[in-house]
């Protein structure tokens, strides 16, 4: 796995922050908390891009594609939230959530095994 820089690993943490602040910071205000999860998410997806695997284990494959799949439904919860802020397209409710708990569920999944898997 191609290892980020200290300034790039720094990005990533606060991506990560900002993106758990934004979502919870929602319920009191929408408006700001749609442009916190924004910047965390552009700059955890970012970061997660710049990460590479240079092998050819197809398990580690499988998972950095879970990985990327993860910053989709990060970017599609942003987008859906957007939606539902402005009340525009067919997201006026609270999908934006399930898109969030898809995303979350795969980037803890692949943490915990893409480790155990380059131990291997």
């Amino acid at each position: 796995m191609k290892t980020l820089t200290t300034l790039e690993n720094l990005c990533f943490r606060c991506g990560a922050i900002l993106m758990i602040a934004g979502a919870a910071a929602y319920i009191i205000h929408p408006t700001i908390s749609l442009f916190v999860y924004g910047i965390g998410t552009l700059m955890f997806c970012l970061m997660q891009v710049r990460t590479e695997y240079l092998g050819r284990d197809i398990t580690l494959i499988r998972l950095r594609r879970q990985q990327l799949l993860a910053c989709c439904c990060f970017v599609l919860a942003l987008v859906m939230m957007s939606m539902q802020l402005h009340e525009w397209g067919p997201c006026r409710r609270r999908e934006w959530i399930v898109a969030l708990t898809v995303g979350c569920i795969l980037e803890l999944y692949t943490s915990i095994r893409i480790p155990q898997e380059l131990k291997e």
